[in-house]
């Protein structure tokens, strides 16, 4: 479809800036009026995922997925459940592989291609046999997962997912992570890589001499995390095979139902190759709206109940 022409979203006055759209919702958003009901489920491969449901009813769910160490609890997740409950949908927060409080029990983790764990849940959905429409939304991460999940399904995608809409997914994860390495974005990166090593100790202590981290502090940027930790762990061969094979914007030609993808041109985490244009050109069911501010999962909105613009668009578009 065509580009978006123009988006809807108007920063508030003085809140223009890719930066403090990021950080101010990270360290001051607070959401209330959301109750989860968790459930654990299996996977394959005998480790476990924790689901957060928001229920109220309906036969229509919503299911969201987090970013980069983030989880069900964050203020953007849940901002989306409740308006998705708002709404009259039931919501579904999936936390990733040790996001949930607890450690899983393997020693993969998640990753950006880790779309057999979004599979995982879609399945234990659709036995329910409850829903006869199932939207998929995503932020950072969890964006590029289901955009790459949608890519692998194709016209094999179950008839229940109707639509899809993702916020500031990294669509080409080299760059992406070579541009938090550099500037003021290495703020983010120090703060991310502190919050995985603490992941990695947990890990050592339930898997001993199965990892280390002796050396840990030398690591400065996402490739040199990724070289050491997640390639090796997740069976790719380097840190840019992961971020090839990972890497949804290989996938997005193969989606087939209605998607929209939402990201900030201020966003201080992606690069030009992260806006998917020629794509979202070609592709009669993509649609890509650029908004000129928005930073990463921002979309800060200042009244209006508490209810940010990206909660708003969404229902929209899973609405239109």
């Amino acid at each position: 479809m065509p580009i978006v022409p123009r988006s809807s979203y108007r920063a508030p006055f003085l809140l223009s800036n890719g930066h403090l759209q990021t950080i101010i919702p990270t360290l001051f958003r607070k959401v209330d009026g959301v109750i989860y009901q968790r459930e654990q489920i299996a996977t394959p491969d005998d480790d476990f995922l924790d689901i957060d449901w928001s229920p109220v009813g309906s036969d229509r769910l919503g299911v969201v997925a987090h970013g980069l160490e983030g989880s069900s609890d964050r203020a953007y997740v849940r901002g989306m459940v409740r308006q998705l409950n708002r709404q009259g949908w039931d919501a579904l927060a999936w936390n990733f592989r040790g996001c949930s409080g607890e450690t899983n029990r393997k020693l993969r983790s998640y990753h950006s291609g880790a779309t057999d764990d979004l599979d995982t849940v879609i399945q234990h959905v659709l036995q329910k046999d409850v829903y006869q429409r199932i939207a998929l939304i995503g932020f950072s991460m969890g964006g590029n997962i289901i955009l790459k999940y949608l890519g692998e399904q194709g016209s094999q995608a179950p008839d229940e997912i109707y639509r899809a809409v993702v916020f500031s997914a990294p669509c080409h994860l080299a760059s992406s992570a070579d541009k938090i390495s550099r500037g003021f974005s290495r703020v983010y990166l120090k703060r991310f890589l502190r919050l995985l090593h603490e992941k990695i100790r947990e890990k050592m202590s339930i898997l001993p001499g199965q990892l280390d981290d002796a050396g840990y502090k030398k690591i400065k940027t996402f490739p040199e995390f990724d070289e050491r930790y997640t390639a090796p762990i997740h069976e790719f061969k380097d840190a840019n095979d992961y971020y090839r094979r990972s890497s949804s914007l290989y996938y997005l030609p193969a989606i087939t139902i209605p998607t929209l993808i939402v990201s900030a041109a201020n966003d201080p985490f992606l690069t030009p190759e992260c806006f998917p244009v020629s794509e979202a050109k070609e592709n009669p069911h993509l649609y890509l709206e650029i908004p000129d501010s928005g930073g990463h999962v921002g979309f800060i909105t200042v009244g209006n109940d508490g209810v940010y613009w990206s909660e708003q668009r969404a229902l929209e578009f899973l609405e239109q």
